[in-house]
């Protein structure tokens, strides 16, 4: 008999997971996906039911791992919500499977993992094609995912400063108060990307709001919101002049607007570079665009699930 699943709220998977030992193992997944070995991942594009209704969808992303044995899914709920709305943006909960049985062995949070995954990913991205001269970072928008990448890319490189724009100055006082670092804020978009080495947008803006103009040469952009293939962050300019790399080509043709409504082209997915298979064009103006995959999920998962075994049986 199988164990019944395991629950593994916020509060603990926070305690559980760290950039120290969750960056190492998102990198290596990203090169396995980008190995195209379906004994390394098989990972089908993310399947979007519409919630009309709510103004939202259901993304469901599962995912195996066979050489690793780790099968997983996460079933993420993202919404548009009215300026001031008082309900979550997103809500995520990860199913962690056993391959050969069929059962659960757990369930945990998966805003945690979306979040801190998400910013590893970005924060790979940024290993790889920023300047390593890198001096000046600028976060677009406040939310969690502004939070956890705040939070990877200051433990991973050293800024000299680190400026934030948000929609709303009341929003970016809070993040500037809640982070554990100083935090210039500035009014405008265009303040703040100015003369930045590294741009992160993680806005649910459907609209552009980072124009090419604005951005120094050379300059590397991790691209984050804007999930819909009609949703845009970044303008046509930008799109145009910068290097592209995706976590998953297939994933940015089918939900990136960015990538689809500019036409730009995907020059290589992230794995690809970490492969040694695709160049790392960090001389030029890159773009980073991460839309999410469930082995990004699955790893976190198995990492959470295997600190939680260790300090469960230690007690």
């Amino acid at each position: 008999m199988a164990d019944p699943p395991v629950i593994i709220w916020e509060r603990e998977v926070e305690h559980l997971l760290h950039y120290r030992e969750l960056i190492p193992r998102v990198e290596d997944a990203l090169g396995k996906f980008s190995s195209r070995n379906s004994a390394e991942v098989i990972q089908p594009v993310r399947t979007a039911v519409p919630l009309q209704k709510h103004n939202g969808f259901l993304g469901v992303m599962p995912t195996y791992m066979e050489n690793d044995g780790v099968l997983c899914t996460k079933l993420v709920c993202f919404y548009k919500r009215q300026s001031g709305s008082t309900l979550p943006a997103t809500q995520a909960t990860v199913v962690l499977l056993d391959p050969e049985y069929g059962n659960v062995k757990a369930v945990m949070d998966g805003e945690v993992i979306t979040g801190m995954r998400t910013a590893a990913a970005s924060a790979i991205s940024a290993k790889l094609l920023m300047s390593p001269h890198a001096e000046v970072l600028a976060i677009l928008g406040t939310g969690k995912q502004a939070l956890s990448h705040y939070n990877a890319f200051t433990e991973m490189f050293s800024f000299k400063e680190v400026r934030v724009w948000s929609s709303s100055g009341q929003r970016a006082e809070r993040f500037r108060s809640s982070v554990s670092g100083p935090v210039t804020v500035c009014v405008s978009v265009e303040e703040a990307v100015r003369g930045a080495d590294a741009i992160v947008t993680v806005t649910r803006c459907t609209e552009p709001v980072l124009f090419g103009q604005w951005v120094k040469p050379g300059a590397h952009v991790a691209a984050v919101g804007a999930c819909r293939p009609n949703w845009r962050e970044l303008d046509d300019v930008l799109m145009k002049e910068a290097v592209v790399y995706a976590d998953s080509r297939e994933g940015a043709m089918a939900e990136s607007g960015d990538i689809i409504l500019s036409g730009a082209e995907v020059f290589a997915e992230l794995g690809e570079v970490i492969n040694g298979t695709k160049p790392a064009h960090r001389e030029k103006t890159t773009m980073f665009k991460s839309l999410g995959m469930g082995v990004e999920d699955a790893v976190s998962a198995e990492l959470v699930f295997d600190r939680w075994k260790a300090t469960t049986s230690h007690s």
